[in-house]
């Protein structure tokens, strides 16, 4: 398929700037450079049968036999604009709508159109990683479109947590199958948030780990995984906190796209959101305590080492002075002409430094 806008050098994200001076509606993608070609599935279904099509363009959509059940468009891949503007104009899907699709940078959100209802998701993943906390946090923006007996999503990848919805539908499940698409679109919205529980449970462990780590006194492999945890508890946050608002708008705005019984289970959804945002908020605290106590291990050990050389000088300040003083050239020093001089003088120098030992001892700086 034809790859429009699109920049040679993978793996760079080009930023808004490529929009700067666009009219309003242009098809240009912001986010991951993808080389990959776009695959596009359709899953119907109604209580009855399933199908499940694999298509090569959005002109393989008007060749499909009439259906009468819930249609499933899944898109992944939306970095070929062609493709996108397919399927957009298939289904009359407004331009902003479309181009809001292309760029990834989107905040989760709900805008309703006429014709559709328009969402904006984050899905959230943990990859190994070799360095810092041995996780890294991958982003990944999912749209999904809510029209009549219609429901269309754009995925950035190939690979989604959707497939645990797939074999629901296609094992027959009565909740699923004999609902409309507005329930769809409702197991869809709780599949995303079930896997920010996934990724937080990870988290927390991760952080039980760093925690301990500083406990036994690992501060130099502490630093690096505090900073790399901060940063992704920040990403969650950005990436979580509008939820609340996407899930209440599609509780209780009145649309004619969700029906009464479906909103009574976005409701549990709501509820989960809420468990998420505490979470979040406690994990930050945590991240935050961790912080201040590598500072102040790192202050401590700073105070044990300072205190240490400290007492090495004290002890020999009066020794250098004992030193000084017999080491002046004066011909006439009484000290010098005596047979056990050298030897007195390095006796009341270590009986001063003894001393000064139990002393510190003594008074427990030691």
């Amino acid at each position: 398929m034809a790859n429009m806008n699109r920049d040679k050098n993978p793996g760079r994200r080009p930023g808004r700037s490529r929009k700067s001076g666009l009219p309003p509606g242009t098809l240009v993608h912001i986010g991951e450079i993808r080389t990959e070609t776009v695959h596009i599935e359709v899953l119907r279904y109604n209580a009855e049968q399933v199908e499940r099509i694999e298509i090569g363009s959005p002109a393989d959509l008007d060749r499909l036999s009439p259906f009468e059940g819930v249609t499933w468009i899944d898109v992944c891949g939306v970095h070929d604009p062609a493709t996108i503007a397919g399927i957009g104009t298939r289904f009359e899907l407004h331009p902003l709508a479309m181009e809001d699709v292309l760029n990834t940078e989107q905040r989760p959100k709900v805008d309703p159109y006429p014709n559709f209802v328009y969402i904006v998701l984050k899905i959230m993943r943990l990859e190994s990683k070799a360095k810092a906390t041995g996780l890294s946090l991958d982003v990944e923006q999912i749209s999904l479109f809510l029209t009549n007996q219609t429901v269309i999503t754009f995925q950035e990848r190939f690979g989604d947590i959707f497939d645990g919805v797939r074999r629901r539908i296609q094992g027959g499940r009565p909740n699923l199958r004999e609902r409309g698409p507005d329930y769809l679109v409702y197991t869809l919205v709780d599949a995303v948030v079930d896997g920010y529980f996934i990724v937080l449970e990870q988290l927390g462990e991760t952080i039980e780990a760093v925690e301990d780590g500083l406990i036994q006194g690992e501060l130099e492999e502490a630093f690096p995984a505090l900073q790399h945890l901060r940063r992704m508890m920040l990403m969650i946050r950005r990436s979580v906190w509008p939820l609340r608002e996407v899930i209440n708008t599609l509780m209780r705005d009145d649309n004619e796209w969700m029906k009464p019984e479906t909103r009574l289970y976005l409701r549990d959804v709501y509820d989960h959101t809420i468990h998420i945002l505490d979470t979040v908020e406690t994990y930050r605290e945590l991240v935050a305590g961790l912080v201040d106590l590598y500072l102040n291990a790192v202050s401590n050990r700073l105070n044990e080492i300072m205190k240490v050389l400290t007492i090495i000088a004290t002890i020999f300040i009066p020794l250098t002075f004992i030193t000084g003083v017999y080491g002046m050239n004066f011909r006439y020093m009484p000290e010098l002409s005596l047979r056990w001089g050298y030897y007195a003088v390095w006796g009341v120098m270590l009986l001063i430094a003894v001393g000064l030992l139990i002393y510190f001892r003594r008074r427990r700086w030691l």
